[in-house]
């Protein structure tokens, strides 16, 4: 990951297309963290090139969702074969798997929206299982678009506010400290004064 992201630092003015190359990886469980793709995707639209702001979103948006393609179809296609490979037999239990179907059957698509805010391998786990119940792709298509777009849009929306007003929240996080120590430094003087007020009394 070190250095996938100093590649996409290096390579600033072409990291939409390095964003999206990687996000496709992860479509084939290849541990590349959609998050951390979105962030530095905001963080260099915020900062190095804002010129490049839609394209970087868009890289992150279609490497997100077109890569989700890539798990469903691999789910829809193999189907149980997939607990043939030690590799995925590991990495997916089939505890896991039961369960998301079922929470499928119960939530639907709730089941994606709120999946998508939840990382560490349960977004993958989630298309796959959907192409292993065989959800028609129509509907897969449509309900990880929204959640997708919800989500992805939320995360590059906070990052990239947060690195644009960088040095306001620098500004308000120093007076925050400054006066989280005063009161730390007031709470210890009373605290000091209370005992020895208390052992004088004694």
């Amino acid at each position: 990951m070190d250095s996938l992201i100093q590649l996409i630092f290096d390579h600033a003015p072409h990291a939409h297309w390095i964003v999206f190359g990687a996000l496709m990886l992860a479509g084939f469980n290849i541990p590349i963290s959609e998050d951390l793709m979105i962030i530095l995707s905001a963080v260099l639209a915020a900062t190095v090139i804002p010129e490049n702001t839609y394209k970087l979103f868009l890289g992150v948006f279609l490497g997100c969702y077109i890569s989700d393609w890539v798990c469903y179809w691999i789910g829809r296609k193999l189907g149980p074969k997939l607990w043939n490979i030690t590799w995925f037999a590991k990495t997916f239990e089939r505890k896991k798997i039961d369960q998301i179907h079922q929470y499928y059957a119960k939530y639907g698509f709730l089941t994606l929206l709120v999946g998508r805010f939840i990382p560490f391998g349960v977004r993958n786990a989630l298309f796959l299982t959907a192409g292993l119940g065989k959800m028609p792709f129509g509907k897969f298509l449509l309900s990880d678009g929204i959640a997708c777009l919800c989500s992805n849009t939320a995360l590059f929306t906070v990052t990239y506010m947060v690195g644009k007003n960088y040095d306001a929240l620098l500004g308000t996080l120093k007076t925050f400290n400054i006066f989280l120590f005063a009161a730390f430094a007031v709470s210890i003087i009373g605290f000091i004064w209370y005992k020895r007020k208390k052992k004088a009394a004694i």
